[in-house]
C-alpha cells in the first residue's frame, strides 16, 4: 500500500487527491480530495501568457497542498499541468514556482497523455459498474476537452482546444448570452468535434461517460440537488433529454440565477454556461453518430473518477 498525492492543475482549477493505492490497477482509496478554483488560464487564449495574478493564486494553492501532503504522510507526489500551461509562453515561471512550493517537478503533459490519464481514472470503475463498452470518456476542462474511446484500455484518443474558460472568453460576453454569441460558440465546438471525429470513431460508443466540473455541475442540476453531493453524482445515469435540458437551462440562466443554485461552486458561475454548451454539443454529436452506425445512445453517465485517479494510479 502506497500513499500518493495526485495534483491536477488545469485552466480553471487546481485539484488534489491524497489516496492509498495498492498498485497500478488500484483500487484508489481516498484520503482527501480538494479543489481550488484559481483560473490559471485567465486570458491565456488571448495573450498566450499566464497572468501574474492568476499565477500567484495557483502557487499559493500549491503551497497549501504541500502542507496537506506533509500532514498526511504522503510517500510520492505527481503534479500534472494541462491546457493553460501547455499554451503559455511563460510556463517556465509556473514550473519554477511549483518546484519551489512543492519540491516536485511539475509535468506539463500533452493532450494525448491528459486523455490517457483521464480514461484510466474513469475506467477503474466502469467495468465494475457493468457499463457496456466501448466507453467514450469525455473530460471537459477549462481550456481543452479530451475524448477517449476504449474498453479497459484506450483505443483512440484526441484532445481539442475547447473548454469552459476558453469558450466563455471567446464568445459568451453577454449575461445571458445572445443568440448570436451562442451560435458562434456552438460553431466553434462543432468545428473541434469534426476534427475529433476524424481521430476517434464516435459512432462506436455504447456508453458515454462525462468527467470534471462542467459535467458534474450539469448532473447536479439535472438531479435537482439541494447541495453538491459527489456520492449522488458519481455513477449517475440520466436520460439524454434530461441532460440536454439542464445544459440549456444553465446556458440561458443569468449569472445571478446560476450563483443562487445551491450546488454551484462560486468559481464555476461565470463559465458553467460555456461548459454546458460544450457538453450538449458532444452529447448531440455522439448520439447522432451512434444512431447512424446502427446503435444508439439514450443515457449519459457521470463519473467523479477522473484524471486525478489516473494520476494516482500512475504513481503507484
Amino acid at each position: 500500500m502506497t500513499r500518493v498525492a495526485a495534483i491536477d492543475c488545469g485552466t480553471n482549477s487546481i485539484r488534489l487527491l491524497i489516496a492509498d493505492v495498492d498498485g497500478p490497477a488500484g483500487p484508489v482509496r481516498d484520503v482527501l480530495r480538494r479543489t481550488e478554483i484559481v483560473r490559471l488560464g485567465q486570458g491565456v487564449d488571448r495573450t498566450g501568457r499566464l497572468d501574474p495574478a492568476a499565477l500567484a493564486r495557483t502557487l499559493a494553492a500549491a503551497g497549501a497542498y504541500a502542507k496537506q501532503c506533509a500532514a498526511h504522510g504522503v510517500d510520492r507526489v505527481r503534479f500534472v499541468a494541462t491546457s493553460a500551461t501547455r499554451d503559455a509562453e511563460n510556463r517556465q515561471d509556473f514550473v519554477d514556482g511549483v518546484r519551489a512550493a512543492l519540491g516536485v517537478e511539475p509535468e506539463v503533459v500533452s493532450g494525448e497523455e491528459e486523455a490517457a490519464l483521464s480514461f484510466a481514472g474513469a475506467a477503474s470503475t466502469l467495468t465494475a459498474a457493468g457499463l457496456a463498452g466501448p466507453h467514450l470518456v469525455v473530460d471537459i476542462g477549462g481550456g481543452s476537452t479530451e475524448l477517449v474511446l476504449g474498453q479497459g484500455t484506450p483505443h483512440a484518443a484526441v484532445s481539442v482546444d475547447v473548454g469552459c474558460v476558453r469558450i466563455a472568453e471567446r464568445h459568451l460576453a453577454t449575461d445571458p448570452p445572445t443568440a448570436a454569441e451562442e451560435e458562434a460558440a456552438r460553431a466553434d465546438v462543432r468545428h473541434a468535434l469534426d476534427a475529433a471525429a476524424a481521430v476517434v470513431p464516435l459512432g462506436l460508443t455504447r456508453t458515454l461517460v462525462g468527467l470534471a466540473g462542467s459535467v458534474t455541475t450539469v448532473t447536479a442540476h439535472a438531479l435537482d440537488l439541494p447541495e453538491y453531493d459527489p456520492a449522488r453524482i458519481d455513477g449517475a445515469v440520466l436520460p439524454v433529454p434530461a441532460v440536454l435540458a439542464s445544459c440549456r437551462a444553465l446556458l440561458h440562466a443569468t449569472r445571478a440565477e446560476r450563483a443562487a443554485m445551491p450546488f454551484m461552486h462560486p468559481g464555476r458561475v461565470d463559465v458553467i454556461g460555456a461548459g454546458a454548451l460544450v457538453w450538449s454539443e458532444i452529447i448531440t454529436r455522439v448520439q447522432a453518430e451512434a444512431t447512424a452506425a446502427g446503435g444508439g445512445l439514450s443515457t449519459v453517465v457521470t463519473s467523479e473518477h477522473d484524471i486525478l485517479d489516473g494520476i494516482a494510479l500512475s504513481v503507484a
